[in-house]
């Protein structure tokens, strides 16, 4: 991802604030204008939703449906998307996405995901090792971080990581010039995610592929079609976002010292803090589309049948009336309580079936940066660091730092 002129911003509205904070846009919304309509990358205006109950109704409400195929509907971007496959989990309405989950959700338990904890801790400690005391915190460190791991799930040789996050990131782009190889990639992608499956079929490895291989639920199993779907979903997910958390999250804690500083004395807080960062800084992004297939009254009053709209997680994660002072970023906000009430991984039956993974990467991130790096600071002005802005996840593109 590669940063744009000022005039070419994707979400006009929604220009965020200083150091990466939510757009005062978005501020204005939650306080007066919870429905008012947003341009999106592809032109098209949609009410958007950003207080925090509004965004949990929808997002559990059986009348909000993620099949966007139909013709002349609101899109996020031009050309082809990720709501044009309706294979995919994401884009499934019950009774197939119950099924879908049915079968998957033994994959992604904390017991399958903890296995795999202590590789990770070793892969951020390996990635420390390599950097030094002086490197770019993003390409050194938050990028190939979730990239091995996920790679080392799936049984992905890394030399092919650079081809894979090549059509990750044309994915996760609002440029229009690229609808036409966007398609290309898509079928690349999908053939890659197959011949994956046909090598784990005649040599399992004991990874995760072949966890989802095996996964059934009385007797049903997932189609091939599904299969694929489901690698490809995890080989997209699994890096590029993550890893926009690990970024926007040590941004953060550069931000504030004394916080990080804290965190390095005390490493069992770590998974307060790691709720805080997501609620303060995941997704990365607006949100996905929903169309409303029956009336929804919501706070600032009824969306009709037939209306797209798009809940905003970030402003419901900075709502108010959900949480206490939102905009100031405090890594003890959810110490000592069991709950996590952000919508980072989203609510209801879209909930993100990854949640465990990426909050187990993000913890031994974090541990291995304050462990070992406990005197961590920027080695330049941190409001003068460019960011991404021609793609649906915002984060900046280097972050230079000095640790001890």
């Amino acid at each position: 991802m590669t940063e744009r002129s000022s005039s070419t911003w994707p979400w006009p509205d929604l220009r965020p604030g200083p150091f990466g904070t939510p757009a005062p846009d978005l501020v204005r919304r939650l306080a007066e204008a919870s429905m008012e309509p947003t341009t999106m990358p592809s032109g098209d205006r949609v009410p958007m939703i950003v207080r925090y109950e509004d965004v949990r109704a929808v997002l559990t409400s059986p009348a909000s449906s993620r099949n966007l195929r139909a013709p002349g509907l609101p899109r996020m971007v031009s050309g082809t998307a990720l709501e044009d496959d309706a294979a995919a989990l994401i884009n499934q309405d019950p009774p197939e996405h119950t099924r879908y989950r049915r079968i998957m959700q033994g994959t992604f338990t904390p017991r399958h995901i903890e296995r795999w904890r202590p590789r990770a801790a070793a892969i951020a400690n390996e990635l420390i090792d390599a950097a030094g005391h002086e490197f770019d915190m993003v390409a050194d460190f938050a990028l190939p971080l979730p990239a091995r791991v996920i790679c080392e799930m799936l049984g992905v040789p890394m030399v092919r990581f650079e081809q894979f996050r090549g059509w990750t990131e044309m994915f996760l782009s609002t440029s229009e010039a690229s609808a036409e190889a966007r398609g290309e990639g898509f079928a690349a992608f999908m053939a890659y995610a197959g011949e994956l499956i046909a090598e784990h079929r005649v040599r399992p490895g004991g990874d995760l592929i072949d966890l989802l291989i095996e996964a059934r639920d009385d007797g049903d199993r997932l189609s091939e079609a599904e299969l694929t779907h489901m690698v490809f979903t995890l080989i997209m997910a699994g890096h590029e976002t993550t890893a926009s958390i690990i970024i926007r999250g040590a941004f953060r804690l550069l931000c504030h010292p004394e916080q990080y500083a804290q965190l390095a004395a005390r490493p069992e807080l770590l998974e307060s803090a790691v709720e805080e960062i997501l609620r303060c800084e995941g997704p990365g992004g607006n949100g996905l589309l929903r169309l409303v297939t029956e009336d929804i009254e919501l706070s600032g009053g009824v969306i009709p049948k037939g209306t797209v709209v798009l809940p905003n997680p970030t402003g419901a994660n900075h709502d108010p009336s959900a949480f206490d002072d939102p905009l100031r970023f405090d890594t003890q906000r959810f110490a000592g309580t069991a709950a996590n009430p952000h919508l980072a991984f989203g609510h209801g039956p879209h909930y993100c079936l990854g949640a465990n993974l990426a909050r187990m990467e993000l913890q031994e991130a974090f541990r291995a940066l304050v462990t070992r790096l406990p005197t961590l600071r920027a080695q330049e002005d941190l409001a003068t660091l460019r960011w991404t802005n021609d793609g649906l996840i915002y984060r900046p593109l280097r972050l230079p730092v000095k640790g001890g």
